[in-house]
């Protein structure tokens, strides 16, 4: 029984931990087990060597023995006879004795046998000596050679040493059988052992298995089947029993599980109450129709907003067909196509004339968006309609007096137009009859010369005012023709500083060039010099005397940019909104001796835009003064004509 203190400590220990002494119990067991077993069949193997080389001792002192014994009656048999093939035994007894006696040495291990062996040596030489001799002797074969005294005493001392020698063998032997005996039983033992061993290991073995199971199913398998229980629980949405204190894996699992069942309970709570607060919402919306379609079209769900709108209530609508909202001349094919349409894109948004239930008509903004469930199948549409009836009545309004006021634009610009051609025709015979009295000059006072002068000035004012005027008419009418050419930025900058050298001179003032050099752009160039005497002429203008105006050129992948910069007193900040509005002289107060008509910025932007670019102002950074920023496109691989 496990103590509750390593009970908890058991149920602490992560799974990992866990699943390795469960593996780990067995197959220690094992490998003990196969040690044991290892050790012990070490052990019989060499009790059963023992015995080998025992029955080994017992056959080589046998085979000496036999050697010697075979060696002395060959002996004889020669000394009898005196044939030499009685001999063979003999000198086969010579050349093996001393391999069989040195395996003897090498193998016995008993002290008995091994003093015994050390006598049998002794004896062996003396008796391999007197067979020597005695083979040796004269008169083999003949009686004189057997009856000699000598061979007498040799025979009966060989015969004496021999009987000594069976003597050692015959106690070696037995000594031998005591000692084979005794391994015997000591290797029968041995294998009872390992027998026994085999079984005790085979019952732990068994025992460690049904130990580590326990282990598994009190740790893992049965606090797992309780989490699978209470999923189920969880699953049927009722409250969960498992109390997994443990700080294991499965603890913190059930812990988990535990607070996802209340976040869950807590969440479906949550849902219930925003879907009644939500059902609650819908159906009290008024300015919206909020409704839901099956997959056929027709109606399954009506709000309040519907009711108001359509006039139908939800027990008249419901089942039936939505198409019944359509006007006759739209039943047929727009319901259908506006769900199609739903069913491939998601949602469809649909504007036109709808019918309510007292037959009138309304101007309706409409979303469908199709609905589907978790498998992505499609379970209806929900429908979305607004009353627009008052806002398309104010687009109709609105489009009568856009066109209203393109008209009053048209024939402004032609009055315009109209107007300048009128003036100009009187203006042109007034200068011409000023070039008249100018020609005699001489003979006029002081006070009439100043007088032909101011005609002259305030006519050439009028005729470049009535220019400007023309000019602007024909930007707005759409009449001014412009002829794109891939343009030279520095001889342009040039012809420009040639025609507005008097006016420098006259002001004091230094032109400057500087930016990008060799740089072209794709313009109408009587139209940008246009621009640019307009952008200088006003820095002569709105200067100091002394100052400089700088034209800098800029070449980027977006186009090139002429910038005009000045240094007078700028715009204020307050002002510039109005800058390129014409006919409106910013601070006319302050530039009253400055002579404008303030259409030259309104027509120079006009210009730049008419060609593709643009012309903007910003104030200096760095001093007083105004840039003003002349965009040009890229050079284009053709020239082209554009009427603007």
């Amino acid at each position: 029984m496990i103590g509750s203190g390593a009970g908890r400590a058991w149920a602490d220990l992560g799974l990992g931990a866990k699943g390795l002494i469960v593996v780990a119990l067995p197959l220690a067991i094992l490998l003990s087990g196969i040690g044991a077993l290892h050790l012990s069949g070490r052990a019989e193997a060499e009790a059963e060597a023992r015995v080998r080389l025992t029955f080994a001792i017992q056959r080589d002192i046998h085979e000496v023995h036999a050697l010697l014994a075979e060696a002395a009656s060959g002996v004889r048999g020669y000394r009898l006879t005196g044939r030499r093939a009685f001999l063979e035994p003999y000198v086969k007894a010579e050349a093996l004795l001393p391999q069989t006696l040195d395996r003897l040495r090498r193998t016995a291990q008993d002290p008995e046998i091994r003093q015994r062996l050390r006598r049998v040596d002794a004896l062996v030489i003396q008796k391999r000596d007197g067979l020597a001799q005695l083979a040796a002797m004269p008169g083999a074969g003949t009686a004189a050679g057997i009856e000699a005294a000598e061979v007498a005493n040799a025979l009966v001392a060989n015969k004496a040493v021999l009987d000594a020698l069976r003597a050692e063998i015959d106690a070696m032997q037995r000594r031998e059988r005591e000692l084979l005996e005794q391994r015997q039983d000591q290797a029968d033992s041995e294998r009872r052992r390992t027998w026994t061993l085999t079984a005790v290991m085979a019952g732990i073995g068994l025992l460690g298995g049904l130990a580590a199971a326990q282990l598994l199913f009190t740790g893992i398998v049965r606090r797992v089947r309780g989490l699978e229980r209470d999923a189920e629980r969880l699953e049927r949405g009722e409250p969960l029993t498992l109390a997994d204190e443990a700080q294991d894996e499965i603890g913190r699992l059930a812990r988990r599980l535990g607070q996802a069942s209340d976040l869950l309970r807590s969440r479906e709570a949550a849902l219930r109450e925003g879907e009644e607060r939500y059902r609650r919402v819908i159906e009290g919306v008024r300015d919206y129709g909020i409704f839901a379609l099956d997959i056929d079209g027709n109606v399954v769900s009506w709000n309040t907003g519907a009711e108001r709108i359509k006039g139908w209530s939800a027990d008249e609508i419901l089942g039936r067909h939505f198409s019944t909202f359509y006007p006759p001349e739209a039943r047929e094919e727009t319901p259908a196509r506006l769900l199609d349409t739903a069913r491939r894109e998601g949602r469809v948004e649909d504007e036109g004339w709808r019918v309510r239930r007292d037959g009138g008509r309304f101007w309706a903004n409409v979303v469908i968006t199709a609905l589907h469930d978790e498998a992505g199948t499609l379970t209806g549409f929900s429908k979305v309609t607004r009353d627009v009836t008052e806002r398309r009545l104010a687009e109709e309004a609105l489009g009568h007096a856009r066109a209203e006021a393109e008209r009053a634009s048209r024939a402004k610009s032609e009055f315009l137009s109209r107007m300048s051609h009128e003036l100009r025709t009187p203006l042109t015979a007034i200068l011409g009859f000023n070039q008249l009295l100018g020609m005699d000059r001489e003979m006029l006072s002081e006070d009439q010369r100043h007088a032909v002068d101011q005609i002259a000035k305030a006519g050439g004012h009028l005729l470049a005012m009535i220019e400007e005027v023309l000019d602007i008419a024909r930007i707005e009418a759409g009449g001014h023709a412009l002829t794109l050419d891939l343009i030279e930025i520095d001889p342009l900058i040039e012809d420009v500083h040639d025609l507005i050298a008097p006016q420098v001179q006259a002001a004091g003032v230094e032109v400057r060039r500087s930016g990008d050099a060799a740089v072209r752009a794709t313009a109408d160039r009587r139209a940008t010099i246009q621009i640019l005497l307009n952008l200088v002429s006003n820095g002569l203008k709105y200067g100091s005397a002394g100052g400089v105006i700088t034209l800098n050129v800029v070449d980027d992948r977006d186009g090139v940019r002429i910038e005009v910069i000045d240094e007078g007193s700028g715009v204020p900040p307050a002002m510039v909104d109005r800058l390129f509005t014409p006919f409106d002289r910013l601070d006319a107060e302050r530039w009253s001796g400055v002579e404008g008509s303030g259409l030259g910025l309104a027509l120079s932007r006009g210009l730049a835009q008419a060609q593709g670019g643009d012309l903007i102002y910003r104030a200096r950074s760095d001093r007083p003064g105004a840039i003003f920023v002349l965009s040009l496109s890229a050079p284009q691989p053709s020239r082209q004509g554009v009427s603007p």
